[in-house]
């Protein structure tokens, strides 16, 4: 994972050491969740957490079915809900079978699977590059490699708010990291889970990383 002392899997909160606007720490907020969320199953702490958090407080349109609108609150609401209603153990139990699997998992959450359709290809090459430019390396103990998902959204999060020393890189750098290295390949990887027999909880974790990430790239097409 991308940072220098902190790793996403260790706790659900981050700890902001710039002062940023609101926008930009509810994003670093999410970031970290995802990667949290992408990295291992969550915990009983971290499904209390989620499901415990306040609504986005925007008003969901409701369809022609009576059903909740799309969009990242309708999202929010929906992974809400299903982290009251989910066990830590059923988590786990799922976590396993759908990303790690015995032999092969059924849905892989490496850019390199996606892009290229082998691991540790060139797109790794690729983010290990990128990261060396932006001074950012996998800390020593951490098995997940650099192109994991969870490790991507761990180095936006970083890339956002910054961490001890390290300010927050400008728009342009965290443009080019999530055009790059993130958004040519992870809504294909959540469609996939979203697909899966497997997935119950990771479908409303995918549903929402889709409408979140969604909402990155729209934004960053406008600034």
């Amino acid at each position: 994972m991308p940072t220098s002392d902190a790793h996403a899997a260790g706790s659900a909160a981050i700890t902001l050491h710039h002062r940023l606007e609101p926008e930009d720490q509810a994003r670093a907020d999410f970031y970290a969740l995802l990667a949290r969320l992408y990295a291992d199953a969550p915990d009983a702490a971290l499904l209390r957490a989620i499901a415990t958090a306040p609504s986005l407080g925007v008003v969901v349109h409701i369809d022609g079915a009576g059903e909740p609108g799309g969009g990242l609150p309708a999202a929010w609401d929906q992974l809400r809900a299903a982290s009251s209603a989910m066990d830590a153990g059923a988590a786990a139990d799922e976590y396993n079978n759908l990303f790690v699997g015995v032999g092969r998992s059924d849905v892989n959450l490496h850019a390199s699977h996606w892009l290229t359709g082998f691991m540790m290809e060139k797109p790794l090459a690729d983010v290990r590059a990128t990261l060396a430019r932006l001074g950012l390396s996998r800390r020593d103990g951490v098995s997940l490699v650099e192109d994991h998902l969870a490790s991507l959204l761990e180095t936006m999060r970083i890339l956002v708010a910054g961490h001890d020393d390290r300010r927050p890189a400008s728009l342009a750098v965290q443009r080019e990291i999530f055009e790059r290295h993130i958004s040519g390949w992870a809504f294909a990887c959540c469609s996939a889970i979203l697909d899966s027999l497997v997935a119950n909880y990771y479908r409303k974790v995918a549903q929402f990383t889709i409408e979140f990430l969604a909402l990155e790239r729209d934004s960053f097409a406008i600034d």
